[in-house]
């Protein structure tokens, strides 16, 4: 049962943080859960303080036993579509309401099975031995929906168990007979989000910034509860990188929590991931510090997510590719490539303004929203210079701390630490769904007295961008690259050289978001994955096979395939093409195809590979030597969509690279 008990200790504010009673809602729950019998049972006290008109809603899997309103009954309505319990409280002008309820039900079974596109898209509250997941928007417990609140909350677990939520841990009880914790968060929050398990808990401690003792822990499973001492060091380096980046760590803790399934999120003060990510050696050097930053932008600087969503792509710039700058240009250039590349694979009017973006729901909303949107602030920083970004990207800090704030916020920002109009590049790069097609359509040269004048003609497609091009032009002795000031569709440009130049290059080193010219962009397997127009040939007779290789096809793109008889013309449409080795090589040679590239080619149990037939249809192959090789790729190889080829032995990746680029680079009359 639900000991419904106050906790002795009184909980202390975080430091530098304080309620906001004018504007706030202040919520308290206690919880009770049995991940045995996934039975849970909560109480919540909800004092709304001055408010305006809110409403609250619980799943309909929940009964609620007592719901009372200052004291009075005060029985929810239900929902006509969702069955859920919803309450409508009404504005309180002279005095705060407080509404206390009662619940309890059955949570849905833990599955294990899930990836994380499909965790991503079903927020439900589960529960099992192995771990309990209750995301704010499974409805868990009766939500504000409209509304930021301040909490505290009471978890009650039987031992062997552990749980937390984001906040400042203020009191923790783990007996033989129960555990037990209770948490904080006085800083506007827009829900709550509860994980428990069997973990074990490990500890440590780092001074921030400020000089204050931040607690650090994991909240790992008994299998992987070694590694928490790597991971704990690996949050301190973050920590660094970003107080001197940003500002000081703004929480009084980080956790890092793993999970039954392959999820990948970050809460305030805590990241909950897989265990099996979480045991990729790559983790900590990656996905760990984009969770960590994500502490500083987008849970404790808020996106407005009305006007589009800015901080999947601050955090994506700031942490996965500024790692990549610190392995070298080279690295760097690849990811930005790469952006680019996945852009290319999307068919016309799959993407969208970046306005328009809020969050994640598949591989389309990914390019635009974290892809498009981080190449935005790389070009930001080209165009008013690194240090001007960086002194921004710290007023952004000091001003928008614990604040909802937009694109328009970020603009004003950078705008007063640069001194510069940024409107067209904010308008251009917000609001318009798309990018440019860029190209050089003539250079030309002469001599002259002092050496060589070169002409060169720009044009990009209607309606223009304002850019600022960079274009390498090779002369006898060198190459250097000139930035090119391009406002109209099409424009010459003089430059005078002292040698005579032999060929122009088009943005070399990827320094623009735009289009990639036909035959510059090597073909990837993300192409089949995102393109809605994608056909699907499975080549065996074999009903075995047919159905794993269906499998395979409706995980890579994520719906149920459009299946073509292997026999007819390949379509024009991408295509993707599936089958066992002796299968894959008969159909290639009857349809006059190039065979097994040299890079796959006798390699592994299992390859896949991109190819563009003479007609330009592109083509992804995945070849396999059995239906167990088969099978074992169903769950890695989506995760592969940026490689034109990849050999696997069983589930693991043997080999792996991209084509090599084209680049658009003309001769000079």
């Amino acid at each position: 049962m639900l000991n419904s008990a106050p906790v002795s200790a009184q909980a202390q504010p975080i430091p530098g943080s304080a309620r906001d009673h004018a504007s706030s809602i202040d919520y308290d729950i206690e919880v009770s859960i049995d991940p045995e019998t996934r039975m849970l049972e909560g109480k919540s006290v909800i004092t709304f303080n001055k408010t305006r008109d809110h409403i609250l809603i619980l799943d309909a899997r929940f009964e609620v036993t007592q719901a009372l309103i200052n004291g009075m009954p005060f029985a929810p309505e239900t929902d006509a579509a969702s069955r859920a319990h919803v309450w409508q409280i009404p504005y309180a002008i002279l005095r705060p309401y407080q509404l206390e309820i009662h619940w309890r039900g059955q949570l849905h079974p833990l599955d294990d099975t899930l990836d994380h596109e499909q965790t991503l898209g079903r927020p439900v509250a589960v529960s099992g031995e192995a771990g309990t997941f209750l995301p704010d928007a499974s409805n868990w417990y009766p939500r504000v929906t409209n509304g930021q609140i301040h909490y505290t909350l009471q978890i009650e677990l039987p031992p062997g168990q552990r749980g937390l939520v984001a906040g400042r841990l203020v009191e923790e009880h783990d007996t033989e007979s129960e555990y037990r914790a209770r948490f904080e968060f006085t800083h506007p929050a827009a829900g709550i989000d509860l994980m428990a398990g069997p973990y074990e808990i490990a500890t440590d401690h780092y001074t921030n910034a400020r000089g204050e003792s931040i607690q650090l822990r994991t909240y790992f499973h008994p299998q992987i509860s070694a590694l928490a001492n790597d991971y704990l060091e690996s949050v301190k380096r973050y920590f660094k990188l970003y107080e001197s980046w940003i500002g000081a760590y703004p929480f009084t803790e980080f956790s890092i929590v793993s999970s039954p399934t392959p999820t990948g999120f970050g809460m305030p003060t805590l990241t909950y991931l897989g265990i099996n990510v979480l045991q990729l050696p790559f983790i900590k050097d990656t996905s760990l510090g984009h969770e960590v930053l994500h502490n500083w932008w987008g849970n404790a600087v808020y996106p407005d997510y009305k006007t589009g969503n800015w901080s999947e792509g601050l955090t994506t710039f700031m942490a996965d590719y500024a790692y990549k700058e610190q392995e070298g240009e080279d690295e760097a250039r690849e990811m930005r490539l790469g952006w680019l590349r996945d852009f290319a694979a999307l068919e016309p009017g799959q993407d969208e303004p970046l306005i328009a973006f809020t969050s994640r729901t598949h591989g389309a909303s990914k390019i635009v929203g974290y892809h498009k949107s981080a190449m935005l602030f790389f070009m930001l920083r080209d165009l008013i210079g690194e240090d001007m970004f960086n002194r921004s990207i710290q007023g952004i800090w000091g001003m928008q701390r614990f604040k909802v704030t937009a694109w328009p916020h970020l603009q004003r920002a950078f705008e007063i630490i640069s001194a510069r109009d940024l409107q067209p590049f904010f308008d251009q790069w917000l609001h318009r769904a798309g990018a440019p097609d860029l190209s050089i359509s003539e250079a030309r040269q002469e001599s002259i007295e002092t050496g060589y004048r070169l002409h060169i003609t720009l044009t990009q497609s209607e309606p223009p961008y304002q850019l600022r091009v960079p274009v390498a032009v090779q002369t006898e002795s060198g190459k250097e690259t000139h930035l090119l000031d391009l406002q109209h569709t099409e424009q010459t440009f003089t430059l005078d050289l002292e040698d005579k130049a032999q060929s122009a290059i088009l943005d070399p080193d990827i320094r623009l978001f735009r289009h990639l010219a036909p035959g510059e962009a090597p073909p990837i397997l993300r192409e089949v994955m995102v393109n809605p127009t994608t056909a699907t040939v499975l080549l065996s007779d074999n009903e075995e096979t047919k159905n794993i290789a269906a499998t395979l096809a409706e995980k890579l793109q994520r719906r149920e395939p459009q299946i073509l008889p292997a026999d007819q013309p390949i379509p024009t449409a991408p295509t993707l093409v599936i089958g066992l080795h002796h299968e894959i090589d008969a159909w290639l040679e009857a349809k006059n195809l190039s065979a097994k590239p040299d890079e796959v080619s006798e390699k592994g149990t299992a390859q896949a590979w991109t190819m563009t037939t003479p007609e330009g249809t592109s083509l992804a192959i995945v070849s396999a030597q059995d239906n167990a090789s088969l099978e074992s790729i169903i769950r890695p190889l989506p995760h592969y969509g940026r490689q034109s080829y990849i050999v696997f032995d069983g589930r693991q990746a043997l080999d792996r690279g991209v084509w090599p680029i084209r680049v658009q680079q003309v001769a000079v009359d």
